[in-house]
């Protein structure tokens, strides 16, 4: 098969093409002929080692559509995936006209957006949901599903008038610039004079400390990633007490690992969503397996919108 290799850790330029033997299945295990495979945030941050630090060398990536022996189409998370082969558990299948960037979107980006807002914030029907990088690969989705539960109000925050204007066509009720300064004062003006009641930030640094000000009382703080690259500094529990607010974290890999875990029953909710035109998730840029580094690149440094995935063929 073919894959891209690690030998040593850095940057997406670190990753070469290699062929290496087939993957035999264990017990359990299906082996797909990988048609796409999905990038994330992580795979670039394992590169660093900065992540669940890979044993080298390594192929990086976390998700794949492929086949299965007897022809299926199948969605599943798997190790290695950027290869043309991948041994999986649990597969899904999935429709034969469902595209694979709209399905790998689904999975760690879709999984996450809905224990985000189901399992992490508990969102209740009329609450005022605040999406932070409302056009990322988990914010998009998140603007679509806190809709879908039932939010009364959803705004979405992000850098550009561009990807504020897809957050509106995704079903924000209001996009504003995401910034700390000013923060809690744009999420009034936008959701009619009232603070928020939930905010989901993968943002981290500044906004991420911003966030607690812009909530209502008994309102969540659910963090999830720091994408902008600084560590915010500790929240002082007064503010926390002062409106009973509560914040909390999500990360879907750890969720999987429990014992007996349910974290990824509710792929099939979001499949079903998707086949009905309910939710859409977003396809963005496609390359060929051997630019996997070209592809990680301009995912890291925010040149991407929707789905990034590395075709095999």
């Amino acid at each position: 098969m073919r894959a891209m290799v690690a030998k040593r850790l850095g940057g997406p330029d670190v990753l070469t093409s290699a062929y290496l033997p087939d993957p035999a299945p264990g017990p359990g295990q299906t082996l797909l002929d990988v048609e796409a495979a999905g990038l994330n945030f992580a795979d670039a941050e394992r590169l660093r080692g900065t992540y669940l630090p890979p044993r080298l060398p390594f192929t990086p990536g976390g998700e794949v559509v492929g086949r299965d022996p007897d022809g299926r189409r199948m969605l599943a998370f798997a190790s290695s995936a950027f290869a043309t082969k991948a041994l999986v558990k649990d597969p899904v299948e999935i429709p034969e006209d469902l595209p694979a960037g709209a399905a790998l979107a689904l999975l760690v980006q879709g999984l996450t957006a809905w224990h985000l807002l189901r399992t992490a914030a508990r969102i209740l029907p009329g609450e005022t949901v605040v999406v932070n990088a409302a056009a990322g690969g988990v914010g998009h989705l998140a603007i679509q599903l806190a809709k879908e539960f039932g939010a009364g109000r959803v705004i979405g925050t992000a850098s550009t008038p561009d990807k504020r204007a897809l957050a509106l066509r995704l079903g924000a009720d209001a996009a504003i610039p995401g910034e700390a300064d000013g923060y809690t004062e744009r999420i009034r003006e936008a959701n009619g004079g009232a603070l928020a009641d939930v905010i989901l930030d993968a943002v981290g640094g500044p906004v991420f400390e911003a966030a607690p000000h812009a909530l209502a009382p008994f309102g969540r703080l659910i963090t999830y990633g720091t994408s902008g690259g600084i560590d915010p500094a500790p929240i002082d529990p007064g503010i926390l007490s002062e409106r009973n607010i509560t914040v909390g974290g999500y990360w879907l890999g750890a969720h999987l690992r429990l014992p007996d875990s349910r974290a990824a029953v509710p792929l099939h909710d979001l499949l079903a969503l998707t086949a009905s035109g309910r939710v859409h998730p977003l396809v963005g840029a496609e390359y060929p397996l051997d630019q996997a580094a070209t592809a990680l690149t301009a995912l890291t440094t925010r040149r991407t919108t929707g789905k990034v995935i590395l075709r095999m063929a």
